[in-house]
Order: structure tokens, then C-alpha cells, then sequence
């Protein structure tokens, strides 16, 4: 009964979970949430249900993961007799440049390599060395395995991933488009190919990956073609607290003319653009959907601005594939959110893109939506990205 646990170590929070891979049940889950704040909290849920929560005191990056190990190890809230039936430890790296196509057993060159990408995704890569070097030690008999967020966009053609500056800048800095959420894009994919009953190879897909961070792909049978974001998950879609697509001349007017610094645009940017920053009321969702039930015309300007800038890549990427099989949507807001499906397929007719009604608000979380008859599937899929990273690192210890 081989034991894998997945680690998706960020700066603010450390996720995990824990799956017995013969029938790839997931025993054991949880995070360490508000990592540096006075209180970190951490959640606990095992496969009955059975949950706990408790605040820890402030400790080191380490000592978080010595209490992930302790929870799972627990006599009475556990689900492990030792740590050495774990047999592998699959790991969320959000950044491995144009290095990795491929998720890869870690070694001290693979180590070295993401901490060369560090310089392309400064708040992730080395919050992910901390959790693969804290869990190495912790665990030196397991296999460690590295999972990339860019690798399934590796696949992109050289004039996709390109951006038009001079080449030089390319060659010295690895300024390219890269992509993210990759493992989310690849695992809604297949699932969707399973759904439909028809081979991966066979189908042009678009996925929506619609939560607070937000992208989108064009994947042509089972290859990602191209993707919204790009160097750095700032580009293509608005977002929670994103901005997305913008003029990039609208950062030197803001230096010129405002006087802000490169650090305080890099924050409006980041932090307090996207729907948050159009709303002037939240970045989620479900607060802008009340705001808007109850007239807030802002609210209203940024679903609408949402809805608007996901149909435009939907149609972007459609002329990208040259035709369309199936339009999925995963994530927070792809899966939850009707009315946000509704908006964003609305006046794709011309693509063969029909929704139905009545299947979109089915309480179902994986449900097809599409019109009996329309020519484009519509399907809603929920990411399973940690079962991703732990059928990747199970192939790689078996291989």
C-alpha cells in the first residue's frame, strides 16, 4: 500500500495531503495557514471526516513541517504508524523555467536548477526548497519528487512563449512566457477526455482555471499550445487582486506622473488591482455577488469586466486551436460560481457554445452544462492538482 504525500509549501500557508495510491484514496489532509503572523493555525481532516483545528505558537519554517508529521503520526487523530510508510514525497514548485518539461526525482542538481528559477518567481521557489529541504530531513529514506507548475506549458511553439523584445533579453534573462497553474490545466484535461469518452490526442480543449489567481489554456490533443500568463502570473486574465493585461506604458505614467516607485506599482499590481481594486469592495466572489444583489454599481463593472476578459481569450484561443471540442471550467470560481459560467458563455453561440440553464445551476460539482445537441461541450470539472503530484511521483519511483 504505497503512502505519498504531497507538500505545497507557499510564504503564508503550507498544504498537504496524504493518499494510499493502490485506489488513490486520500487518507489524510490539511494546512498550516497565517505562517508569521502571532497565531498560525492548522487544520486537520482525515478520510472519515474526522477534522481538528488548532492555533501553534510562532516557529521556525521547519518546525511547521515537524507539525504536519506529528499530526499524521497522532494516536488518536493519525493515520500513520510511522513516518517511514510514507514512500514518497511529491512537491508543488511553481517555477522551473525552461529547464523541466517534466516533473523530476529531486536531486542536488534538480535542487539547484529551481533555485536558479528563484530570480523568476521570488515569493514561491524558495518557500518550495524550504519544504523539500524540511522534508528531506525529516524523511531521508523517501523519494522526493519535484512538480512543476510551468512544465505542462513547455510545450508551447517558440512563437506563443515569445515576446516581442529584443531577442538579446530572452537569451540573458529567460524572459518568456511560462505559464502557470500547469498541473491544474493537465489534470482537467484528462479528466475531461474520461467524461467524454474520447482520447485526449483527439481533442481541442479550452481550460478555465478561474480562482483567485486566473488562467487560461488552449491545449491541442493533450498539449498546452498556449496560456494566459506569462513571465510571472501577473499577465492575462483580471483576477482576484491581479490586473491582468495591461498597457505597459501605464507603469512609467504612474512613475512620471505619480511619482510611485517600482516596489508601490509592483503592489497595486499585484495586491490591489483586479476585481478588488475595480470593485473597491473584495477580490472574492461570493462578497461581489452580494455587493452586486444589493446595487453596488462597481461591483457590478467588475464581474462584468471578469466575464468579459475570459470570453475574449475563449475566442482568442478557439482561432488558436482552429476549432473547439470542449470548454472546461475548474477552480474556485469555474466551479462554484453559476452565474460567472453563465456571463462568460454568453453571445459564444457562433463558436457552437451553448449553455443549458438548468444543468448550470445543478448542485453537482462535476456535471457537463451544454445544451443537448451543441457542438462544443461544456463541462465543469473541480482541479484535483494533489492527486496530480502524486500520480506523477508514484510513475517516477516506479519508473
Amino acid at each position: 500500500m504505497p503512502i505519498i504525500l504531497t507538500i505545497n509549501a507557499g510564504s503564508s500557508s503550507v498544504k498537504y495531503q496524504c493518499f494510499e495510491m493502490t485506489d488513490e484514496v486520500c487518507l489524510a489532509k490539511g494546512q498550516v495557514d497565517r505562517l508569521g503572523s502571532p497565531s498560525p493555525n492548522l487544520f486537520y481532516e482525515r478520510h472519515d471526516n474526522l477534522t481538528y483545528q488548532t492555533d501553534i505558537p510562532p516557529m521556525e519554517y521547519e518546525s511547521v513541517f515537524h507539525s504536519i508529521f506529528a499530526t499524521l503520526l497522532d494516536t488518536e487523530k493519525g493515520i500513520l504508524q510511522n513516518l517511514h510508510d510514507i514512500v514518497a514525497v511529491g512537491h508543488r514548485v511553481v517555477h522551473g523555467g525552461s529547464r523541466f518539461a517534466e516533473s523530476a526525482l529531486i536531486t542536488a542538481e534538480v535542487e539547484t536548477a529551481i533555485n536558479q528559477c528563484v530570480p523568476l518567481a521570488p515569493l514561491h521557489n524558495p518557500y518550495n526548497l524550504g519544504g523539500i529541504s524540511a522534508c528531506r530531513h525529516a524523511l531521508p529514506n523517501a523519494a522526493h519528487v519535484a512538480v512543476f507548475d510551468t512544465a505542462f506549458h513547455q510545450t508551447m511553439p517558440d512563437y506563443a512563449y515569445m515576446y516581442a523584445l529584443p531577442h538579446s533579453l530572452y537569451e540573458r534573462y529567460g524572459i518568456r512566457r511560462y505559464g502557470f497553474h500547469g498541473t491544474s490545466h493537465r489534470y482537467v484535461s484528462m479528466r475531461a477526455a474520461e467524461i467524454l469518452g474520447r482520447p485526449l490526442t483527439s481533442l481541442k480543449l479550452i481550460t478555465c482555471h478561474l480562482g483567485n489567481g486566473c488562467s487560461i489554456t488552449a491545449v491541442n490533443q493533450g498539449k498546452s499550445v498556449d496560456t494566459s500568463m506569462g513571465l510571472t502570473p501577473l499577465e492575462g486574465l483580471m483576477m482576484g487582486t491581479r490586473c491582468g493585461d495591461i498597457d505597459p506604458a501605464i507603469i512609467f505614467h504612474l512613475m512620471e506622473e505619480g511619482q510611485m516607485s517600482a516596489d508601490t506599482i509592483n503592489q497595486i499590481l499585484n495586491r490591489e488591482s483586479g476585481l478588488l481594486g475595480v470593485s473597491a469592495v473584495a477580490s472574492d466572489v461570493r462578497d461581489l455577488l452580494r455587493a452586486v444583489s444589493e446595487g453596488n454599481p462597481q461591483a457590478v463593472l467588475a464581474l462584468k469586466m471578469f466575464s468579459y476578459r475570459v470570453r475574449q481569450y475563449i475566442g482568442k484561443y478557439a482561432a488558436v486551436l482552429g476549432g473547439l471540442d470542449a470548454l472546461i471550467f475548474t477552480a474556485g470560481i469555474g466551479e462554484n460560481a453559476s452565474s460567472i459560467r453563465a456571463a462568460i458563455c454568453k453571445n459564444l453561440g457562433f463558436l457552437g457554445i451553448h449553455l443549458d440553464a438548468e444543468k448550470n445551476q445543478s448542485k453537482e460539482m462535476e456535471k457537463v452544462i451544454h445544451r443537448k445537441g451543441a457542438r462544443v461541450k461544456l463541462l465543469v470539472v473541480p482541479t484535483n492538482e494533489e492527486l496530480m503530484i502524486a500520480r506523477d511521483t508514484l510513475a517516477l519511483i516506479e519508473g
